[in-house]
């Protein structure tokens, strides 16, 4: 008897097909609406654009970005430096000029010349979004306005 359940489960296990949670039709219909599963249930509408969703007050804190907005770059004695944007896609500007960026462990880095930018992705910690100026051997604090 024994010897009769064990292949009988293994072959069980074996023919199970996965379970997915959603299929790609209301993933994508998720995607475009700005929507989760969780939100739909509060009333976020799957057929909605984001931004009437967003206008109905749904958001996807977890397609937000900590690092949009923004930002001005001063020197030790308050010396405006650089003036930053950040968009909700993570594109950066600075002095309205677009540079490249990458997050790099737990935050956001980008160059433009010899001056490299670090903003911190936890916005719960302070004082830690900072330039540096490699050439001059300077450095200085970045504030969001």
């Amino acid at each position: 008897m024994k010897k009769a359940i064990l292949p009988a489960l293994i072959l069980l296990i074996a023919a199970q097909a996965p379970a997915y949670a959603i299929n790609d039709k209301y993933r994508k219909q998720l995607e475009q609406s700005g929507c989760t599963q969780i939100s739909e249930t509060q009333g976020c509408d799957i057929h909605k654009t984001k931004a009437e969703n967003a206008k109905a007050g749904f958001t996807n804190p977890a397609m937000e970005t900590p690092y949009a907005g923004q930002w001005v770059a001063k020197s030790e004695e308050g010396a405006t430096v650089a003036t930053i944007r950040i968009d909700a896609k993570e594109q950066v500007w600075v002095n309205g000029k677009r540079v490249n960026a990458k997050r790099t462990d737990g935050t956001l880095q980008f160059r433009q010349g010899k001056i490299t930018f670090t903003i911190q992705g936890d916005r719960r910690l302070q004082n830690q979004d900072y330039w540096m100026d490699s050439d001059a051997g300077t450095k200085g604090p970045i504030q969001i306005e």
